[in-house]
């Protein structure tokens, strides 16, 4: 839901009552059939401009109203939130076998599966409606419905415009997009939450990507399952958010249970979430997440839409998609504001932020509407992003290394050196080990202790093997594991040596 609940019944934002006005002129000009298309931010109150659209448009009209959704949560949501509008409406579930007192509504709201079997089924027979409402309009699942209401005005309501698949562009199902207020001016005016947002490197090499188009549940549990990524995760939890309500999103339900049991073992406060959950477990443990101040949820996408939960402070993006849309709803999580809250962290450990850019960023969403294709081949692959990692030391690294004066080692650089010079391009990597070798001994007693501070260099060492894999134009996975180990070795025995001659 778009809005707390206590917003219900209250008078709309001038920049609601705005949309309203255009979509109302858009519709006048328009004729009686036409598909519209409105977007407006996760946390903007999609569902009080369409509530409000309802209730005008039956007293202007006295035509029927049908909303759309594609979630029960959503079902019962819509049809609160449409009741405090003022709008008396039937919900369409699946025990509603038939509509013998459809004459008693002006108003349905209905899932778009249980909707769909009625109306094939013959069982259901909607009457006189001049309205469709869609809400989260970019799922294609609702396309199946558009053949029953062609002589209906179809208003198709979503924070991102840009189908859910790429073969199906929304500009062939509806006519014209009508874009509310920016997530930049919503923060501006005080009706969202600011993004303190974070990201980490990742290598996200091992991901596959799926006939969705998005990447697969068994690559990203691969990867995300595996102890190196466990413990980048809670590391940056430590370091950013520790002791805020945290709400973590995965790809894949192992996943999120490896990180319930990461976190669990290391002493936090979390619960684990996923759509095999009953009921009343789900609401137990939303309504433990809503009361506990230091809170971790760790989740599958079970939570981007129909949840809404402003005392979140964290939203931790442990996965990667190519979903613009993903992208915005879980951000959007976390953007709810409070009297005692103006900003949020996101914390980005899929290389999203890099994909798709900051998520309050100005975005032409006429341009993605008319052209996706277009936007969709402009984004960053994997490897292209990969290449643009900047490695950066973390202070409480750094301290380490107080007694060294210079703790750089630029590859490239040192890579076009070595070329000039006519030299194998190995010597790149003797080089850097002699560096890593010589800051190490500088800051240790002893060389057990040199070796011990050699480990903690660990993602430094992947980083620059990467950039000169990059240089050498020899990129495999096997390959640079293979560098990442011998470099290892060599840098162990390359300690060894400088306290022998100490010696």
């Amino acid at each position: 839901m778009d809005q707390p609940k206590e917003s219900i019944e209250k008078t709309l934002y001038d920049y609601q009552e705005e949309d309203l006005n255009t979509i109302f002129k858009c519709l006048e000009e328009s004729a009686d059939d036409i598909n519209l298309l409105y977007q407006l931010p996760t946390g903007g109150g999609k569902t009080v401009v369409f509530s409000e659209i309802a209730r005008r448009y039956i007293h202007k009209t006295n035509k029927k109203v049908v909303v759309l959704t594609h979630r029960i949560e959503l079902s019962s949501q819509t049809s609160r939130m449409l009741k405090g509008f003022g709008v008396k409406n039937k919900i369409i579930n699946s025990e509603v076998k038939d509509l013998q007192d459809q004459d008693q509504y002006m108003c349905f709201v209905a899932m778009v599966e249980t909707l769909n079997n009625r109306l094939q089924d013959d069982k259901v027979r909607i009457n006189d409606i001049g309205l469709v409402i869609i809400d989260e309009a970019h799922y294609n699942s609702f396309r199946k419905l558009f053949k029953y209401f062609k002589k209906s005005i179809i208003l198709g309501v979503t924070a991102t415009p840009l189908s859910s698949n790429i073969k199906l562009p929304m500009k062939d199902h509806y006519q014209k997009l009508i874009v509310g207020e920016s997530i930049s001016s919503l923060i501006g005016k005080n009706f969202l939450a600011n993004a303190n947002m974070y990201n980490y490197d990742v290598s996200l090499k091992s991901l596959k990507l799926g006939i969705s188009g998005d990447y697969t549940v068994k690559s990203s549990d691969e990867l995300y399952g595996n102890q190196n990524m466990l413990t980048k995760l809670v590391n940056a939890y430590e370091e950013i958010a520790k002791g805020t309500k945290t709400l973590i999103f995965n790809n894949g339900i192992n996943t999120s249970l490896y990180v319930y049991d990461t976190f669990k073992k290391a002493g936090y406060n979390i619960r684990h979430l996923d759509n095999k959950n009953s009921a009343s477990e789900r609401k137990d443990i939303l309504k433990w997440f809503s009361k506990t101040p230091d809170a971790i949820l760790t989740s599958v996408s079970i939570l981007t839409t129909g949840f809404d939960e402003p005392t979140v402070e964290t939203i931790i993006l442990n996965r990667a998609t190519k979903s613009l849309t993903l992208y915005f709803q879980m951000i959007g999580r976390g953007s709810r504001i409070l009297p005692n809250k103006n900003e949020f962290t996101v914390v980005d450990l899929g290389n999203n932020v890099a994909r798709f850019g900051l998520w309050n960023a100005p975005i032409d969403w006429q341009e993605i509407f008319h052209f996706p294709d277009f936007f969709l081949e402009s984004l960053k692959n994997d490897e292209e992003i990969e290449r643009d990692f900047v490695y950066e030391m973390p202070d409480d690294l750094k301290a380490l290394f107080s007694k060294s004066n210079n703790i750089e080692f630029d590859v490239k650089a040192e890579y076009k050196k070595v070329f000039a010079q006519g030299l194998k391009s190995k010597t790149v990597l003797e080089n850097s080990i002699e560096q890593h070798a010589t800051i190490c001994v500088e800051n240790s007693k002893d060389v057990f202790d040199a070796r011990i501070l050699a480990k903690k260099l660990k993602e430094e060492i992947a980083y620059r093997v990467r950039q000169y894999s990059y240089c050498i134009m020899n990129n495999t996975k096997n390959y640079k594991e293979w560098l990442e180990e011998d470099y290892e070795r060599k840098l162990r025995s390359k300690i060894s040596q400088k306290f022998a001659m100490r010696m």
